[in-house]
């Protein structure tokens, strides 16, 4: 469907790139908004900070009653074990160490300098699990999509 100023409307958000092409970012029902009344595209953060190291899968958050974003960090056990191993971490307790959980932030303030991400969309705080999202534990589509909804059930005490 056209809209009155000429543009074809799919429900899919998209940035125009400097060379004036079209990309496609993530779909529309995927933006939530912030207290400050930002709205933030999900995927694209995902996409973004996924290029990290230490994670293995992450799931971004937020909501009008927040004026940042949070995330849902899988760590990517052999990275994060090996450089647990060389900071003199105790491997059994890595989801819980806050020094992990800095080196994460540090890495991910790297990639959110690079991608050119305004403040409104860095990460002000994560959670670390060893749960893999799995279409068995009902957090992935047959497709191997994240499902939102049901990932926001299921870490909502942490997400809170």
């Amino acid at each position: 469907m056209l809209t009155d100023d000429g543009w074809f409307s799919t429900g899919d958000v998209g940035e125009i790139l400097p060379n004036g092409a079209l990309k496609i970012i993530d779909w529309k029902k995927n933006i939530f908004k912030l207290a400050q009344g930002e709205y933030i595209a999900p995927e694209k953060l995902e996409n973004i900070y996924n290029k990290s190291l230490f994670v293995s899968q992450i799931f971004v958050d937020g909501n009008s009653l927040k004026s940042y974003i949070v995330a849902i960090v899988v760590i990517d056990e052999a990275h994060c074990s090996n450089w647990a191993k060389a900071e003199g971490i105790d491997l059994n307790d890595l989801v819980n160490s806050q020094k992990l959980k800095d080196a994460i932030i540090a890495d991910f303030e790297t990639w959110h300098a690079a991608a050119n991400l305004n403040s409104l969309e860095k990460l002000k705080k994560i959670y670390l699990t060893k749960e893999m999202f799995t279409v068995e534990n009902g957090l992935l589509t047959p497709s191997l999509k994240l499902m939102r909804h049901a990932a926001k059930l299921h870490f909502k005490t942490q997400i809170d």
